[in-house]
């Protein structure tokens, strides 16, 4: 089986739909892994986004242990918010992103710092895919030449090869037992092996809710979503390298995010009105990091609401589909336990009134039970009994 899987993934790309399938239950963790070939930018692209210190040099395995930032989420409707409110205090919501050892071919079997690297993996909520898309000799590569269809293979290979030998010792165990819960596993499984054997990710088979969940605990790689990031050494960005251009029309714009991670680096480090006058240069409305942050929220399916108490505005992330008992609970426990209900306005209308009693006067304010889901733009208000 696994045979297969290797000559069939050799010669297959796989696309990838970005499935989304985490919680705030601790099925899934709400952070972004960095994983690619190494050298390929990860430690600077991480350095870049958080000033996390992470090291960056020239040979392969530089990241042993896992690097890890804390990243504030760029948010317009927070900045309305806080202009309109002129709060004391103003918390913008995060992302963690996590900076992970390279992976090389072989990673599966342990070559190089293969379960190690598979564990840090296993632990993120979402992928960010670093693929090498810059020639410089000065920066050597583990393969000896730059070549981002073959890195991302590599790398989609390894995966594959983990989640399949995983599924199979569990499909084996499961098929000699005879319980309900064993049989649906195998009939999850089933699918997933098939599936690995022909190339095919997890993320891309069109598994349910509940089939995901009958089969959380292996935490399959290939199940996680992925976002593809070009890092370029490219600083026109009105039109791609080559490189950059080919990995764009093979996963489709939706999937890649472009960056110059070097360059971001550079940006971060100058001051404010340096920057802005070296981006006017280049043609950069905002930095990369600025797009590539707002895009990893998404590939976490994860969207903003806001709180406003005590002269403190604050944005709070929460997964798609999160019920107000639920976010009342990771505002306050208190809150969640003596839930009654949720008042709930929207951006727009709290930055032209300014107020919930304003707001309420002129009928703008909803009251919502414990079952409503949070939707993007929502400004809320809990009432609970202590």
């Amino acid at each position: 089986m696994l045979n297969c899987l290797v000559d069939r993934l050799s010669r297959r790309q796989c696309q990838l739909s970005g499935q989304k399938q985490m919680g705030e239950d601790g099925n899934m963790s709400l952070s972004v892994g960095l994983v690619g070939m190494p050298n390929v930018g990860k430690s600077t692209l991480l350095n870049a986004l958080s000033n996390a210190g992470a090291e960056a040099a020239n040979y392969p395995f530089c990241t042993i242990d896992k690097n890890v930032g804390i990243v504030e989420v760029p948010d317009e409707s927070l900045l309305r918010l806080k202009e309109a409110l002129q709060p004391k205090e103003c918390v913008a919501s995060t992302i963690e992103i996590v900076d992970i050892a390279g992976l090389v071919k072989g990673a599966s079997k342990g070559e190089g710092l293969g379960n190690r690297f598979l564990a840090h993996i296993r632990e993120v909520g979402a992928i960010a895919h670093v693929v090498r898309c810059f020639e410089d000799p000065e920066v050597t590569h583990v393969s000896g030449t730059v070549d981002p269809f073959r890195d991302i293979e590599t790398v989609d290979l390894e995966l594959a090869i983990a989640d399949l030998e995983s599924a199979e010792r569990t499909l084996e165990r499961d098929r000699k037992v005879h319980t309900d819960a064993a049989r649906q596993r195998v009939r999850v499984l089933e699918r997933v092996v098939e599936a690995l054997s022909a190339g095919i990710a997890i993320r891309d088979i069109g598994l349910t809710q509940d089939e995901l969940d009958i089969v959380k605990d292996h935490n399959f790689l290939t199940a996680k979503p992925v976002l593809y990031v070009a890092n370029t050494d490219a600083e026109d960005f009105h039109t791609f390298p080559p490189l950059v251009s080919a990995v764009i029309d093979r996963f489709k714009p939706s999937n890649v995010a472009v960056i110059n991670a070097k360059l971001e680096c550079e940006l971060a480090e100058l001051p404010e009105n340096d920057r802005i006058e070296y981006m006017r240069e280049i043609g950069l409305e905002v930095p990369g990091t600025v797009n590539l942050v707002r895009r990893l929220f998404e590939l976490l399916d994860l969207i903003n609401f806001y709180t406003i108490a005590n002269d403190k505005l604050r944005a709070w992330k929460v997964v798609y589909g999160t019920d107000a008992y639920t976010a009342a609970g990771m505002i306050h426990s208190d809150m969640q336990r003596g839930f009654i209900r949720a008042e709930i306005a929207k951006v727009d209308d709290v930055v032209q009134y300014r107020s919930f009693a304003e707001l309420r006067k002129r009928g703008l304010v909803r009251s919502e039970g414990r079952s409503y889901v949070i939707q993007p733009e929502d400004v809320v208000h809990i009432l609970f009994s202590n």
